[in-house]
């Protein structure tokens, strides 16, 4: 994965230098020329930031290596104590070790863009180039990249499938920006309705590679509607994070609950149901009856289905409650429980 970013970025940058529109500036002193962007470049705390930039020098030039600055923009030339990459890494700042290298190390090439890596916003400034010959001599180029760096914004992207009850699915979190340099820290945590955020428990295992991080779980009814973040974390104490709440696709299920009683010659049904997508309730053998009441109720993914009517034959002994949805249905018998008070059986006070 390493070896395809670093491909991506080097024709990135050479798309970028072929563009003499407004993407980038050539500037020429003696027939040493060096071509960069026009503009300000931007980057983010914590990921990295490329700086195009090509050269040509004299036909009698023979570069040998390339020795980068870095250096406030007020200052008229970068010193020999702001180097931030050479091929003598005793004489590169500290704070720049190990976070800079070059997108192609053949300088006869005349390819001197740079990439830097675990960016701070200490790393805002303007950078400057030299080219070294192979007589000992060398040109410092006046123009120079300006970077601006500014905090992290950018938020990492969970990529998550349809999620059905029952079976096994995989959530992908996937770090913000092309490149940070170390690798990221990436990790889950999930919240129910009311709940405090706790990291994801159960059979659930996560694999972390460079900059992305899998999660796989069997999805179930109790993960409907609960969030679930990720979050990443840089070097230097930056981090970001992303949350996304997870909408399980739930089969009808009827509670058992559901009832059906009769009293003084009214029978109440009552059938309740959970699925998502909401599913409807039926009552189809009591759609004979052409005098009925319904009074359907929804709260979350429940619904339930209220009907009332009055009846003079007792005889049936169970009824039938139908729930379905676009994934399916459920059909569910109830038993009809007669409950009448004797005549005359009332309180006294």
């Amino acid at each position: 994965m390493f070896v395809l970013i670093w491909t991506t970025l080097l024709f990135s940058v050479r798309d970028i230098t072929a563009d003499t529109g407004a993407s980038v500036k050539e500037h020429c002193d003696k027939e040493f020329c060096i071509t960069l962007s026009k503009g300000e470049i931007t980057a983010e705390a914590g990921l990295c930031v490329v700086i195009p930039c090509s050269f040509t020098t004299p036909s009698g030039f023979r570069p040998k290596h390339m020795v980068w600055f870095k250096c406030e923009p007020y200052q008229t030339k970068c010193e020999d104590s702001e180097v931030i990459h050479t091929d003598k890494n005793n004489k590169v700042q500290s704070g720049f070790k190990g976070r800079v290298s070059l997108l192609e190390p053949d300088v006869s090439l005349g390819n001197c863009s740079i990439i830097i890596n675990d960016l701070t916003e200490a790393d805002s400034g303007s950078y400057q180039l030299r080219v070294q010959s192979w007589s000992n001599g060398g040109f410092t180029f006046s123009p120079r990249a300006n970077v601006s760096v500014k905090g992290l914004t950018q938020k990492p992207t969970v990529m998550i499938p349809p999620l059905t009850e029952g079976q096994q699915t995989t959530l992908t979190c996937t770090a913000p920006g092309l490149c940070s340099g170390s690798d990221p820290n990436i990790t889950w945590t999930w919240r129910g309705a009311g709940e405090k955020h706790s990291h994801i428990t159960g059979n659930i295992t996560a694999v972390t590679q460079r900059q992305s991080s899998t999660l796989t779980f069997n999805s179930s009814a109790e993960q409907h509607g609960t969030d679930v973040t990720c979050k990443v974390s840089f070097t230097n104490n930056i981090t970001t994070e992303e949350t996304v709440t997870l909408n399980v696709t739930l089969y009808p299920k009827i509670l058992n609950s559901s009832k059906c009683e009769v009293q003084s010659g009214v029978l109440t049904c009552v059938c309740i149901s959970e699925g998502f997508p909401l599913p409807t309730i039926n009552w189809p053998l009591l759609e004979t009856h052409t005098e009925y009441s319904v009074l359907t109720t929804v709260s979350n993914h429940t619904v339930s289905s209220i009907v009332t009517l009055t009846v003079k034959d007792h005889s049936n002994t169970v009824t039938e409650c139908v729930s379905r949805s676009e994934v399916g249905e459920v059909q569910h018998k109830v038993t009809i429980v007669i409950s009448e008070r004797r005549e005359g059986e009332h309180s006294h006070t």
